[in-house]
């Protein structure tokens, strides 16, 4: 019996082995299945091209690097931007170690100015339907037209970049491309897909993965065959760090940050010794001042915003009856629209006049109301404490001849008659007339007729 029941327990371990290597066999094999499915890395941008967008793209590709990605995607819809960050992200774009596909999408997306260099810089270029790309004419750093010299100057440097990034393609994409520049030119998608601007036509990007499956593409490292097809989509997001910096180009903003910043400081200075008020200020104030970092405006505008801080300040503390307050509004609404209407702004909305009038008068309006009950708490008597008691009523307890006491504010005072005045018996009503140390002067209430 003995040694049925040893052959019984080795059957049995020898099965639980057998079921153990099956169910290891079956949980691995699918995840090395998955693990060698290609990725495709989907990174979405819209909005005018800021530094935010080189922070969330050189992000995106470090995360495909790590994860070995077949691709990155970058789905681009820009009206353009400053010609410096357009650089930055096609330096990005070229010298990524994983093959980047700018395609401009969704349908009635535009890749404007700045955004045509970009999507020129992929390694390969696609657009979804009803898409348009060009018009990247250059403008100064404020928006404006530049001067001829200067002009003349840039265009030959981008135009320069483009026949770089286009040498791979047919000449007549490279003279588009220059048009471009040239004369501001825009073609649709079946526009540039026929001349050889753009790769591929895509209505989503697994059409697009589909598309470029196969196709070979020229890295730092060296040639690089795609392979996209049923690839999984890892989707990176751009951060609430990202997106928050994303809002601060709007000048709408940025000028009532800078507005509710300065308001903040002001309620500090008018009655230091908190921290909150001073805390938001300052926290408005920075985001402000990133804002109008990015954005192009005319710092001349800062001159009078400056000079409405000051003019508050000055009601604050020298109280004007509002004049000041007046032209401090008049100054920040000078200061706000030469900051920012001032220039043309590509892809962002002008500041609104009415946001800046409201805005102001509420500003002076508050500075005002500040010094209102400033000046009416100076010129409110004291209503507490032995200077309060000059004009009360009280009530005699101990007759005065002429001195006793009486009972004011629920407090038995000493007090004696005036020089001159008929004395107070018991019970009888006085008002006091001053009070000297501890005793009170006061007299007789005439009983109502």
């Amino acid at each position: 019996m003995k040694a049925e029941d040893v052959m019984k327990s080795r059957m049995a371990s020898r099965l639980w082995l057998v079921f153990f290597c099956i169910f290891w066999v079956l949980s691995v094999i699918p995840a090395q299945a998955q693990s060698s499915a290609p990725q495709a890395v989907v990174l979405t941008f819209r909005g005018p091209i800021t530094p935010v967008l080189v922070e969330y793209l050189e992000r995106g590709l470090r995360a495909a690097d790590e994860q070995n990605a077949s691709v990155v995607v970058l789905q681009l819809d820009t009206p353009g931007g400053a010609i410096d960050t357009m650089e930055r992200i096609v330096q990005t774009i070229r010298s990524s170690p994983v093959p980047v596909a700018v395609y401009v999408s969704p349908r009635n997306a535009a890749a404007s100015s700045a955004g045509a260099l970009i999507t020129m810089a992929g390694h390969v270029a696609a657009m979804a339907p009803e898409t348009t790309i060009g018009a990247a004419s250059p403008v100064g750093g404020q928006g404006e037209d530049i001067e001829e010299t200067m002009q003349a100057k840039v265009k030959e440097s981008l135009k320069a970049s483009v026949r770089a990034l286009t040498a791979n393609r047919p000449p007549e994409a490279t003279r588009l491309a220059e048009d471009m520049i040239d004369s501001a030119k825009a073609v649709t998608v079946e526009e540039a897909l026929a001349i050889g601007l753009v790769d591929y036509k895509a209505f989503d990007v697994q059409d697009l993965l589909e598309q470029m499956d196969g196709r070979t593409v020229e890295l730092d490292s060296g040639s690089v065959t795609l392979t996209t097809a049923g690839a999984q989509l890892v989707e990176i997001r751009a951060s609430l760090i990202e997106n928050v910096l994303q809002l601060l180009i709007n000048p709408n903003l940025v000028f009532l940050l800078l507005s509710t910043g300065i308001w903040a400081l002001m309620i500090e200075l008018s009655s230091p010794g908190g921290w909150v008020a001073g805390f938001i200020g300052v926290v408005c104030i920075l985001l402000a001042v990133y804002g109008l970092g990015i954005l192009p405006v005319n710092w001349f505008g800062i001159l009078f915003i400056g000079v409405a801080f000051v003019l508050f300040v000055l009601e604050v503390k020298t109280p004007t009856v509002g004049m000041l307050s007046a032209a401090g509004a008049i100054s920040l609404i000078a200061g706000a629209l030469i900051l920012f209407n001032s220039v043309r702004i590509p892809g962002l909305p002008r500041i609104s006049p009415v946001l800046v009038v409201v805005t102001s008068i509420v500003l002076a309006a508050s500075f005002l109301a500040i010094v209102t009950f400033a000046l009416r708490a100076q010129r409110t008597p004291v209503l507490t404490g032995r200077e309060a008691l000059p004009g009360q009523v009280g009530v005699v307890r101990t007759a005065l001849h002429p001195a006793g006491t009486v009972q004011v504010a629920g407090e038995l005072w000493a007090a004696e008659v005036e020089e001159g005045q008929p004395h107070a018996a018991e019970g009888e009503r006085v008002e006091v007339l001053s009070v000297n140390g501890l005793r009170l002067t006061v007299r007789k209430v005439n009983p109502p007729s």
